[in-house]
């Protein structure tokens, strides 16, 4: 696809120009926005950057919702590069974030700025409220906008300039959570996104236009490419709110507007289900499920509390972000993350050898394919590390594919220990603890598993816990259960709250620091 993001947003907003596609929850009131409006904001935007506004990468700092999204397709339409950028990873990362990526602008809105103000905002700011607050005075300018749109879209697109090719060139620049260490920088191309659109275009669940809640921040891989920009090119109707974690602004969303899909992590979903109200959340009939693993007794939850289909999928931001999908009916797999998307190939290697391995039996997996990235951004030994001559990408999960196509995620390979010569897997562990203690996961994790080195055995379990724990019935209901010795952690580590990133993703880093110091 040798196509320009802008350009195919132009079009697709540009179809059905009258159509109601946007009502956002995170203005002041409540408001419906048309295609037809949301274009001309965006075009009169990309025409104030154009003018104000030099270097190819500006940066984002804007929730989900009409500003976010205004900001993003006015960039692409003057052909920037929009970095959305997490601005609660601190002061010194997002300094040096800002520093790497070349980011001397950010479009804002003037509440980012007071509730942030620890951001090392640079002096070039684009105050998006601002610009919308002028432009809504001038309806002149609205209107003869919208017409020219309308009546003549190729005359149009021409005198905004909006770029036709893209190709291999960067779309967007997205920085990964930092779980395991700093953010990397990823550059997606058009090429990339626009496959990646492609391969969810004709799912089943997408069909019949479903009504869908986007909250997911727009600096995580999830929200952008799904929530933002597939939903778009769909033509799916959208409900924006400025947080996953306010649960009764997004409860009362689903229930006003009818809302069929809601998008999610299992963190951001935990909460969802003690706040509602009778008959709140009854218009949900798929909950679009990824970024991490979902518990087996989390989706039954939800499936039997709700009457819906909870729908897991895999993927990462090096990958645009999707991979794989279940489906509803006999294309779901409850445990799996379903089934690769068309044009994805999927290989595993033994984590030691990196020798190939047989797929159903399992390993690391790699994948290749048109949503693949190319690289990180300037970072040549961390590319190396993980794609391949051949275009493969080392995603460092382990997993397999089994008979019917099905991937399972057995977890990062960080996340297991090699413990008197057997692999553990500390996922599973965690799993068998909250279950032998009767607990179900909550709003927030519970508890989680981690390593120390041990002279002994190479590796030692240590368990971080949130809550009050009985240890001895941790290890006696372990061994009942039949859990190998080696499975069943020593050692225990009380905290006041397990760290998490704004992602809803475990901060691994500050776990790590937690158990080196365990007083």
């Amino acid at each position: 696809m040798k196509v320009h993001l802008g350009k195919k947003i132009f079009d697709s907003l540009r179809k059905d120009i009258f159509q109601p596609f946007l009502v956002d929850y995170g203005l002041p009131q409540k408001r419906v926005f048309r295609k037809g409006l949301i274009l001309c904001l965006s075009l009169l935007l990309s025409r104030q950057i154009k003018h104000k506004i030099t270097g190819q990468r500006v940066g984002v700092i804007l929730p989900p919702g009409l500003p976010g999204f205004v900001a993003n397709f006015a960039l692409f339409f003057c052909g920037r590069v929009p970095v959305n950028l997490n601005f609660t990873l601190g002061p010194e990362i997002n300094r040096e974030i800002l520093s790497n990526s070349g980011v001397k602008t950010v479009l804002t809105a003037s509440a980012m700025s007071k509730k942030f103000h620890n951001f090392p905002w640079p002096e070039n700011c684009l105050w998006v409220d601002e610009f919308l607050k002028e432009i809504a005075a001038n309806r002149w300018l609205i209107l003869k906008t919208c017409l020219l749109t309308w009546m003549f879209p190729k005359r149009t697109a021409q005198k905004f300039q909006i770029p036709t090719k893209g190709g291999n060139e960067v779309a967007i620049l997205l920085f990964t959570s930092g779980s395991s260490g700093k953010p990397k920088g990823v550059p997606l191309s058009h090429r990339n996104l626009l496959v990646n659109c492609r391969q969810l275009y004709d799912l089943e669940l997408f069909r019949d236009y479903p009504r869908v809640l986007v909250n997911l921040p727009l600096f995580h891989s999830f929200g952008m490419t799904i929530g933002m920009i597939f939903c778009t090119l769909r033509g799916l109707p959208v409900v924006t709110t400025p947080s996953p974690l306010d649960q009764r602004l997004n409860i009362r969303a689903i229930s006003e507007q009818r809302v069929e899909i809601l998008l999610g992590t299992p963190t951001f979903l935990r909460g969802y289900l003690k706040k509602t109200e009778q008959g709140e959340l009854d218009s949900i009939r798929y909950i679009v499920a990824g970024a991490e693993k979902s518990p087996a007794s989390f989706r039954k939850t939800w499936e039997e509390k709700i009457n819906c289909q909870y729908l897991e999928g895999y993927g990462l931001t090096e990958t645009s972000p999707a991979l794989s999908f279940n489906l509803p009916g006999k294309g779901k797999r409850c445990g799996s993350v379903g089934r690769l998307l068309q044009g994805v190939e999927c290989r595993t290697i033994d984590p030691e050898s990196g020798r190939k391995t047989d797929r159903e039996q399992g390993g690391m997996l790699c994948f290749r394919g048109a949503n693949i990235f190319s690289g990180y951004w300037c970072d040549e030994e961390r590319t190396k590390e993980v794609l391949d001559e051949d275009g493969w990408f080392i995603t460092g999960d382990l997993g397999r594919l089994d008979e019917d196509g099905f991937l399972w995620i057995d977890g990062r390979i960080s996340r297991f220990s090699k413990i008197g010569g057997e692999m553990v897997p500390h996922g599973r562990v965690e799993e068998e603890i909250l279950h032998v203690l009767g607990l179900c996961p909550s709003d927030e994790p519970i508890l989680v598993v981690c390593a120390l080195q041990d002279e002994k055995k190479g590796e030692k379990l240590v368990v971080v816990y949130s809550q009050p724990i009985d240890q001895l019935r941790v290890r006696n209901g372990l061994m009942e259960k039949g859990i190998s010795n080696l499975w069943i952690p020593k050692h225990f580590i009380g905290v006041g709250k397990i760290p998490l990133l704004p992602t809803g993703k475990t901060d691994w880093a500050k776990i790590r620091k937690i158990i080196a110091r365990p007083d």
